[in-house]
């Protein structure tokens, strides 16, 4: 006799529907991609069609099921309008909130509009996704939400003030909507990664510190204790496990995935 878990060829994701978005690039890619490798049918919303389109033939070219959507998480009424579409065709069993956007400045130096671009996107967009799955997902008998929030949330870092205050935001939303969801079966958890490499890093590097790009890399990734950058596929794995079944159990977390920035520094 064995108490050895029996085996199966099932993958992960079988017979779910997954609605991702800001899945064209980076982190948001890298989920879209993993929930399709385990079975899942994705929906991938992006402002950028041409790169959404991109990425969806990339996932139906490796035998997997994809279709791109344009979206502007920002406006409700397209929101809203696309979901109830996507709905009508299959169950939405997962929502993943990847879209957002960055900003570098202190208090001083945020100005208002760049204050409203930050909210419009990372909170309105995140609150805009899950009020439309909300109704769809009660009446199917429950389902997962996925937010993606940030150490800058929790950390206090230098010069990421509207940035913070928009991952914070994710992160009270999140345990908001765990809570008030319990009844519905209905889990909501978000992950907190530190820095992680992605085309926007590299963007970033270019633009702010020309010719010592490589210099500035190893800095930033030496800030963390593990000593490097996170990969999108380490964050997609992540959710994964907290998307599928496996995670049962948990519901209003917010995951760090820091490489050790919180609590192993100095």
């Amino acid at each position: 006799m064995t108490n050895a878990p029996k085996q199966s060829n099932c993958k992960r994701l079988d017979g779910k529907a997954a609605v991702v978005t800001g899945a064209a690039s980076g982190i948001g890619q890298a989920i879209a991609q993993r929930f399709a490798q385990e079975g899942a049918r994705v929906w991938l919303l992006d402002i950028d069609e041409k790169r959404a389109k991109s990425t969806a033939h990339e996932i139906v070219k490796c035998g997997g099921k994809a279709a791109p959507h344009v979206c502007d998480v920002a406006k409700q009424p397209s929101v809203r309008d696309l979901f109830r579409r996507l709905a009508s065709e299959n169950p939405i069993h997962i929502l993943v909130n990847s879209a957002g956007v960055s900003h570098i400045g202190k208090l001083e130096s945020t100005s208002e509009a760049e204050f409203d671009r930050i909210f419009q996107v990372n909170v309105k967009g995140t609150y805009n996704c899950m009020h439309a799955v909300i109704d769809a997902m009660k009446a199917s008998g429950g389902g997962v939400i996925l937010n993606m929030a940030s150490i800058a949330a929790t950390a206090g870092l230098a010069d990421r003030f509207a940035y913070s205050m928009s991952k914070g935001a994710v992160v009270s939303m999140t345990l908001s909507v765990a809570r008030d969801y319990l009844v519905h079966k209905i889990r909501c958890n978000c992950i907190s990664p530190a820095r992680v490499h992605t085309a926007f890093v590299d963007g970033y590097l270019k633009q702010n510190y020309p010719g010592r790009e490589q210099e500035m890399f190893r800095a930033l990734s030496e800030s963390q204790p593990i000593g490097r950058m996170g990969k999108p596929e380490e964050v997609a794995a992540l959710a994964l496990f907290l998307c599928s079944d496996e995670a049962a159990f948990i519901t209003g977390t917010d995951y760090p995935m820091d490489g050790g920035f919180l609590h192993l520094r100095g």
